[in-house]
């Protein structure tokens, strides 16, 4: 791949754990090679000493202090690695978000929001710094809520600003279980169509947290919802749906699972056991809903849910072309397969659609924080092709333990991404 010129470049060091230890031996554990030298010339030092006359502690240092002594959530290796590190300020061309927070519902009960009012995270004012510093055009209010509260995010950021924001509508989840919600919820895509929705967003309330009265989880195939899905088709309004959360959180939370930090501070998102799908049958659910509705655009986001698994979201792209990807808070798995990634994005370029996942304030989602370092950290894994660097703002990585490399997209490949593959689903021109 060739590196485009994209920005200031210079040699600093980024993060790399180096443990260094030597073989096992009869059972023993193992011994760190550093102290064992440290260890080996103390004695024989020390023996010197003695011959001389001279205290042994005088000829050597202590042995180094053992690493259990440190508590992994204090690690903060630094590399010893002399690779570029280039910033990327802004985005080579004007960028659309497609996935961000601004809003959430004022109230929840169990994972399902169950009010019109909404919270809103940030003034307008430090929202659009933000987008002008780092070249963005345009934000997506994914969470633009329904009823009184969506005509309020509409009123307080597309009309106050136009051009510079646009809200999705949510379903009604409160009501799913009331006779007639099926008619109900695609009369009401109508009329949030009217109030200056320009989507549709289903959370992950959708499969995993919506019951019904006896409890049971609501899959996301259930034909209640097929009348709202053929609105989306007639209104032209696009879908993005997040069912699904990364496969670790299927799994036990022990030593094996490399998400082992981050779950453990978040016991709460995992999904092993209890009544919960699995991962794949949650995707299998999904697939069947959108092998109902060929006509509705969906956007799957995360990297329709399966970063870790490219060759599966390829499948999926190749037998639904009415689905559309989003890389909100995925470019920690894209950046650690970069040739694999890079192949993913010339083959599907044009239905790969930048999104952050972002939302203002808070210190809980780092790889989610809204401002400019996040989107630095998304141009830099686009744009360039620097190696070993953090995809997230942190000193801990939040998701896992390691680091990505950069895609070094060329500019054709970049303009759809970052533009105008969005603005074709929001009827938007073309840059």
């Amino acid at each position: 791949m060739n590196q485009p010129d994209y920005g200031e470049s210079s040699y600093v060091p980024k993060t790399l754990p180096r443990h260094i230890y030597a073989g096992h031996a009869g059972g023993r554990r193992p011994v760190n090679r550093r102290t064992l030298l440290t260890q080996t010339t103390a004695a024989f030092l020390g023996g010197q000493a003695a011959l001389l006359g001279a205290p042994a502690a005088a000829a050597a240092e202590p042995a180094a202090t053992e690493a259990g002594g440190l508590a992994l959530k204090d690690f903060q290796p630094k590399s010893m690695l002399h690779v570029p590190e280039t910033r990327v300020p802004r985005a080579r061309f004007p960028l659309i978000d497609i996935h961000t927070h601004l809003t959430f519902a004022a109230r929840n009960e169990r994972g399902v929001p169950v009010s019109e009012e909404r919270t809103h995270l940030a003034p307008t004012s430090e929202l659009l710094e933000v987008m002008d510093h780092s070249n963005i055009q345009l934000l997506v209010n994914v969470t633009g809520g329904m009823g009184r509260g969506l005509r309020d995010s509409v009123q307080r950021y597309d009309r106050t600003h136009p051009g510079r924001f646009v809200s999705f509508t949510e379903p009604w989840w409160s009501r799913a279980n009331e006779p007639g919600y099926a008619q109900f919820q695609a009369d009401e895509l109508a009329g949030a169509k009217r109030d200056g929705a320009r989507g549709l967003k289903v959370l992950k309330v959708l499969g995993l947290y919506l019951r019904d009265p006896a409890g049971s989880l609501i899959p996301v195939d259930d034909r209640r919802f097929d009348p709202m899905w053929e609105a989306c088709a007639g209104l032209h309004l696009p879908v993005t749906i997040h069912v699904s959360d990364p496969e670790a959180f299927y799994l036990p939370i022990d030593r094996f699972n490399e998400r082992y930090e981050e779950l453990n501070n978040h016991p709460d998102w995992s999904f092993h056991g209890r009544d919960f799908p699995s991962n794949a049958e949650v995707l299998a659910a999904r697939n069947r809903m959108f092998a109902r509705h060929p006509k509705t655009q969906f956007i799957a986001l995360h990297v329709g849910n399966d970063a870790e698994n490219l060759a599966s979201v390829s499948e999926c792209l190749d037998e639904f072309p009415n689905m559309h990807v989003d890389l909100g808070a995925r470019i920690g798995e894209l950046g650690r397969q970069p040739r694999t990634a890079r192949r993913f994005f010339d083959r599907y370029q044009d239905r790969i659609l930048f999104g952050t996942d972002a939302t203002p304030h808070g210190n809980e989602y780092p790889q989610q924080l809204f401002g400019n370092a996040l989107y630095e950290i998304y141009y830099r894994f686009l744009q360039t092709e620097d190696e070993y660097f953090d995809y997230a703002p942190a000193a801990v990585p939040p998701q896992g333990r390691w680091r990505i490399y950069g895609l070094g997209l060329p500019d054709g490949i970049l303009r759809k991404v970052y533009h105008d593959n969005a603005a074709r689903l929001l009827g938007l021109p073309a840059l």
